[in-house]
């Protein structure tokens, strides 16, 4: 996904009703004009429309009721004093304006911006406007709406995206949930979101991500702190720079007995690679001393590839206690299957008191068991095995995935990290997401990577929270690195693996600059 340098952000990030409550705070408390904050909102997002299209042929504004309506027509308004060929299209009948939307519209109708209400426009000069533009603005539905959107704002939303235009969305894509990230019907694909007075948590996880192009935040400068006083925040988003801050350095006089020793509890028959991998990202990721508790047949071959990790087979889930009782965290899941040889590894790793990480089949084993409770672990689940968790479906699960990371802490304490674009952790600390998605990371092989990347920081972070947030935004970061170099598509597990080490010796050297910024893609 594509990314720009931005200057610092604030990293709370909020529902829809709290910047609501927002808005009306500096309405209403502060004294701010509302359709003065508006025209800033408007003034914001038309500056990114002349910066990133500066010779943008006819631009075509989509305008609905309410306040995000209003502000699609003082763009217009805008772009018309500017020189720029505009038109408005009334997806609201203009009789039906009110307040400071009323007041946008005939602003922009004052400064000769064309409007043309959509009830006056048959099929084909509905198509042929859309056809005459090279840009369009979505100023159709905000924050406000829920839902699947209703005609004829469905039908719009499909002939933007067919258009195949460029396209800026005014403070969400249109049929987005700006709380959640789902899209429970039709959505503008943006190329561009340009978002007010605080960062809405939907643009950054489930389909903010692939909905909302390059985010850019602007509030608006009213001299006046919104979040005063009102609501906490929903969670905070986090990079790798941030995050990165967490990591101690080491000392000149450092030794492997400080930076934790990994036990990966992994791989049944025919799923070697699984915790092979694992235990790689761990040494990569700077443990000190990484074990791997597999199947005996995969011994010779988890050597040939990682010397440096020592193999151990084991039959019988009674061999794993000495092993146990050295590590000082333990990996379990990546490939032990369902079968009797995974459920006594897990088993074994219940038990014990050690500080562990629990992916994959060491979760779709405890969906079927009494939740096991403990502050020691941090569980990784995809969509697919937190619904099994939560006896949900994956489509309940991706329809509010803060509600689900939440509901999985509360019951099986630790820290949850819910996979996925804008990846979320959730711990009795708060809610983070992490900034950013990599699409060349859907393969099987990731998570496992991940779990290690985790291990390993968990024994270098007395934290969980902070190792597991670390632990996903050096996972993305990897990804991304090995993205520049090799694409999307055949992106594999073993080229994230390799990239982990520039990630940390990036984190080391960035440790001496001061801090010059983050995007909003984590990269």
């Amino acid at each position: 996904m594509p990314s720009h340098a931005m200057r610092s952000l604030p990293e709370a990030l909020y529902s829809a009703d709290a910047v609501r409550h927002m808005d009306r705070y500096l309405i209403d408390d502060c004294g701010v004009d509302g359709f003065e904050l508006m025209q800033a909102a408007a003034r914001a997002a038309f500056r990114q429309l002349v910066r990133r299209w500066p010779e943008a042929g006819p631009v075509l504004v989509l305008c609905g009721a309410g306040n995000n309506g209003g502000d699609g027509y003082l763009v217009a308004a805008h772009a018309r004093r500017h020189g720029l060929t505009v038109e408005c299209l009334a997806a609201t009948p203009t009789d039906r304006l009110s307040g400071d939307a009323r007041k946008a519209w005939q602003q922009a109708v004052a400064d000769g911006v064309p409007v043309r209400p959509l009830t006056t426009l048959d099929t084909a000069a509905l198509t042929e406007t859309f056809s005459r533009a090279a840009v369009i603005v979505d100023a159709l539905l905000g924050t406000g709406t829920t839902g699947a959107p209703r005609p004829p704002f469905d039908d719009l939303i499909q002939r933007c995206n067919a258009r195949q235009v460029p396209v800026l969305a005014v403070d969400v894509p249109s049929g987005l949930d700006a709380s959640t990230g789902a899209t429970p019907g039709d959505v503008i694909r943006a190329t561009v979101t340009v978002t007010f007075i605080a960062r809405k948590a939907g643009l950054y996880t489930g389909q903010g991500p692939a909905v909302c192009g390059d985010i850019e935040f602007a509030d608006l400068d009213t001299g006046h702190d919104p979040q005063t006083g009102g609501p906490a925040p929903l969670a905070h988003l986090l990079h790798l720079g941030r995050a990165g801050a967490w990591l101690p350095p080491r000392p000149a006089n450092a030794h492997k007995g400080r930076f934790g020793h990994v036990l990966v509890v992994a791989g049944d028959r025919g799923m070697g690679g699984a915790g092979l991998m694992a235990a790689e990202a761990a040494v990569r990721s700077g443990a000190g001393l990484v074990s791997l508790a597999t199947r005996p047949e995969h011994v010779s071959g988890a050597l040939a590839r990682c010397p440096s990790v020592m193999v151990h087979g084991i039959i019988h889930g009674s061999e794993l206690a000495p092993l146990l009782n050295k590590a000082s965290v333990v990996v379990c899941g990546p490939g032990i299957g369902q079968l009797a040889w995974g459920q006594q590894m897990l088993q074994q790793v219940l038990a014990s008191d050690k500080p562990r990480v629990l992916d994959a089949d060491a979760l779709n084993l405890m969906a079927n068991l009494v939740a096991v409770v403990s502050e020691q672990q941090v569980l990784t689940p995809h969509p697919g095995e937190a619904a099994r968790l939560l006896n949900l479906t994956v489509a309940e699960v991706e329809a509010d995935r803060v509600a689900a990371a939440r509901k999985l802490q509360s019951l099986y304490g630790g820290v949850v990290l819910l996979k996925g674009a804008g990846t979320v952790v959730a711990s009795s600390q708060g809610v983070a997401i992490v900034a950013g998605s990599n699409p060349g990371m859907a393969t099987g092989g990731m998570g496992d990577v991940l779990s290690g990347v985790a291990g390993a920081l968990c024994g270098q972070i007395q934290d969980l929270h902070q190792a597991t947030v670390l632990a996903a935004c050096a996972h993305l970061a990897a990804a991304d690195h090995a993205s520049r170099h090799r694409g999307y598509m055949g992106l594999a597990p073993t080229d994230v693996i390799e990239a982990l080490p520039e990630v940390f010796r990036r984190l080391e050297t960035d440790r001496h600059r001061p801090e010059s910024g983050h995007d909003d893609h984590g990269q």
